[in-house]
């Protein structure tokens, strides 16, 4: 389908203004909606309208737990909306749930509903989380050649797993998981569910509860410590942000085939990487060793995650392009390029 008027929520975050820019360049009218709480979030605004894109690009300060006005204003008549507006870290959740059920599960329902009632009835991207399937503890997982590796699922974990909420955030990000997958069943909406793995890429302000590649490699560039929570042995398949947003525009435009159904996206078993493989990475880009010290196993981690991804191959013929050492390598590129932004982390 055609992207003629796409919406955003969450669009001046690392994701959102990333999908913004996307479609700006394709020729796309877009709004976003943001409530600009996130670090960064200004900043990645001014540089979306800093491009020149003929007065294409809207930007609406509101908050999706009570704006709703505003919501239903922007969603009447668009294409597509992609909600990723989201408050995003399972320790932030852990520390004030309340806050995190309401911009994610309560959130996720206000825009639904104001999907629901829109006049153009758009297509809903949401995006979830891997958190949804809990830690996992019944996948087996081994301790190989100094990582962890699942023991008997050589493609990852698949959508046909059961899920098991784990932590506030997994509950809320699953509330609204399991919602947009049932709007599509109940109302017939067009809706896309993708639990996503770890994204990474340009214009992520990580921080050390979430974005803990960006985090990494800020830290790395300023000859800072880190810590790793855990022995970090622990790995994730990783997924550069542009064929995270790749997958998303071949899933839409065969949305026939996909609506209503979630698929698991990351990096898949060809795109993995530990804690202490992205240091080792790091050091070697940069020449110099990364300080760390080790603390506490953080609640809800899993020692391993890794997508199955052939699902999505199946239904929409999507597979990652970049592999680790590029994409780290670019968004150390992006970072040194950047450095002023992040001078504050120091």
């Amino acid at each position: 389908m055609q992207a003629g008027r796409v919406v955003i929520t969450g669009g001046a975050g690392f994701i959102g203004s990333n999908t913004a820019a996307h479609y700006l360049a394709r020729g796309a009218e877009v709004t976003i909606l943001d409530n600009f709480s996130r670090r960064g979030s200004r900043s990645n605004a001014a540089w979306l309208e800093s491009s020149r894109h003929d007065g294409r690009l809207k930007i609406v300060q509101a908050d999706v737990r009570h704006d709703l006005d505003a919501l239903a204003r922007v969603v009447d008549s668009a294409d597509i909306v992609f909600h990723l507006a989201a408050q995003v870290a399972v320790t932030t959740s852990v520390t004030n749930p309340r806050e995190d059920f309401e911009i994610n599960a309560l959130g996720t329902f206000n825009v639904l509903e104001a999907v629901r009632a829109s006049a153009a009835k758009p297509v809903l991207v949401y995006a979830s989380t891997n958190k949804v399937y809990g830690k996992m503890g019944d996948a087996g997982v081994v301790g190989r050649d100094g990582r962890y590796e699942y023991e008997n699922l050589p493609y990852g974990a698949g959508e046909q797993r059961a899920l098991d909420f784990y932590s506030p955030y997994g509950c809320s990000k699953g509330a609204g998981d399991q919602y947009v997958v049932d709007y599509a069943r109940i109302y017939g909406l067009r809706t896309l569910t993708f639990r996503q793995s770890c994204i990474y890429g340009p214009r992520q302000f990580g921080v050390e509860d979430q974005g803990w590649i960006a985090w990494f490699a800020i830290r790395a560039l300023q000859k800072q410590p880190v810590t790793i929570y855990g022995d970090g042995r622990q790995v994730r398949d990783v997924l550069h942000v542009h064929d995270l947003i790749a997958c998303y525009e071949a899933a839409i435009h065969n949305i026939d085939v996909t609506t209503g159904n979630a698929y698991n996206v990351g990096g898949g078993p060809a795109n993995t990487m530990s804690l202490l493989e992205l240091i080792d990475l790091l050091e070697g880009r940069l020449g110099y060793r990364l300080e760390y010290v080790f603390d506490d196993w953080r609640p809800g981690d899993q020692r391993v995650f890794i997508a199955d991804i052939r699902r999505a191959e199946a239904d929409f013929g999507w597979r990652p392009s970049l592999g680790p050492a590029e994409g780290v390598g670019r968004l150390v590129d992006w970072l040194t390029a950047n450095r002023a932004l992040f001078e504050a982390k120091a």
